[in-house]
């Protein structure tokens, strides 16, 4: 059924400018028409909405989560049986979804049948832009503890969440792999890390040739990688090879942000994964090694977006969360409005996010050729981002693809 939303408060994104007694038509799963300031004609068919004023943004976007990574205790982790993985991960992305993420970016390690599934609407999630396994190098932060198994004569070890490929040729097999099963992109594993064990957070990982096959193999495909790093070197190295998006960054320096914004390389800052992990990373058994290093990198998140900024690079928006702090996904609004406004902060979440994901102009806005996905928010976000908070708790109207997800309000 189409959809005429009525008496909206609709927040332009680009201006930050708010337009009252607005309304919008829905057909299908695309916007087709909005009118600030009046009403627009329906026929009886139409299903109408009365926003009584409440703020319309469009549905959030979310580039950095690990939907198939349901609980924090790693070495339990892969030893759950996959059936029962895979309907946490169902669970996961339904919660997404309640708390306004119409579009995720998987990072690593979500399985195609978990895509498919919601393509056939057995899962009433977001729509997801699966990154399938990513690309560590031996002792890199996607290599999990040694099983003492001979190495494979062609260099590549493959787990759920990860090809371990060593040498250029190996790094173009496992990229063409992940590609030909569906992979959206690409993303490679930069430098050392917080949830693996055993290599340091200033470890570079992968050369620079390497890193070039893996893009050279993603835009022959027209779509681009991502790259896990933390310190300037890692992410200097990484950008000049061509990646399109830095995820995390949080030891970035003045130098590293300056060849960023040279590169129109994206900053995906994930401060709700260290704000968890410091939190509940005890009580659900994470590595002791990892909260050891999570030191390193905890109070440097808020840091780096400062210096990004600064240097002109585009910030985008992640989470990153793992397990039983999921919940938390909405942290991130609160813990990036401390060093950006809550209009930039929105704006990572919608604009940016649909641009570093090659979808400006039909995710994360509310306009004529959009896909309908759209948020009713009781208060006003650029006021106090906290109503964004919590599980969807005042977000009254939730449509996803021009189908009604959530809906708290009463049908004119």
């Amino acid at each position: 059924m189409d959809l005429l939303i009525e008496s909206v408060t609709l927040l332009d994104l680009d201006t930050g400018e708010l337009h009252g007694g607005s309304s919008v038509r829905v057909e299908g799963d695309r916007i087709v028409e909005t009118a600030r300031g009046r009403t627009l004609a329906g026929n009886d068919e139409i299903l109408r909405v009365d926003a009584g004023d409440r703020v319309l943004l469009p549905g959030f976007i979310d580039a950095h989560v690990h939907a198939a990574f349901t609980t924090m205790n790693l070495s339990e982790l892969w030893t759950r049986p996959p059936s029962r993985r895979a309907i946490e991960t169902k669970n996961i992305l339904e919660a997404m979804l309640r708390r306004g993420f119409t579009t995720v970016r998987d990072a690593g390690g979500l399985d195609k049948g978990i895509s498919e599934s919601i393509d056939a609407g057995l899962i009433n999630g977001p729509r997801v832009f699966r990154s399938g396994r990513v690309l560590s190098q031996t002792g890199g932060h996607g290599d999990g503890p040694s099983t003492g198994e001979p190495l494979c004569a062609c260099h590549i070890k493959t787990s759920d969440f990860s090809h371990v490929a060593d040498g250029v040729d190996a790094v173009r097999r496992a990229a063409r792999e992940e590609l030909k099963n569906g992979a959206h992109q690409i993303k490679v594993m930069a430098g050392g890390g917080v949830a693996s064990p055993t290599d340091p957070i200033d470890m570079v990982q992968y050369t620079g040739e390497e890193i070039r096959a893996a893009v050279t193999e993603a835009s022959a495909r027209r779509t681009y990688v991502l790259a896990h790093a933390y310190i300037p070197e890692a992410i200097i190295q990484a950008v000049e090879a061509g990646v399109r998006s830095i995820e995390h960054g949080n030891l970035i320096d003045e130098s590293a942000a300056r060849v960023m914004a040279e590169h129109d390389c994206f900053l995906v800052p994930t401060l709700a994964t260290y704000d968890a992990i410091a939190r509940l990373g005890k009580q659900f058994n994470f590595p002791p090694e990892s909260l050891r290093k999570l030191n390193d990198v905890l109070e440097d998140g808020a840091k780096a977006i400062e210096i990004a900024v600064a240097a002109g690079v585009s910030i985008g928006f992640g989470t990153d969360l793992l397990g039983e702090a999921h919940d938390r996904q909405s942290r991130e609004f609160e813990l990036r409005a401390a060093v950006q406004s809550p209009l930039d902060v929105l704006r990572s979440a919608t604009i940016t996010n649909a641009e570093l994901i090659g979808k400006a102009g039909e995710l994360g806005v509310v306009a004529p050729g959009a896909f309908a996905d759209l948020l009713l928010v009781d208060g006003n976000p650029l006021e106090d981002v906290a109503v964004l908070g919590g599980q969807g708790d005042r977000l009254d109207l939730i449509v996803r693809g021009g189908e009604v997800i959530q809906n708290r309000l009463h049908r004119v």
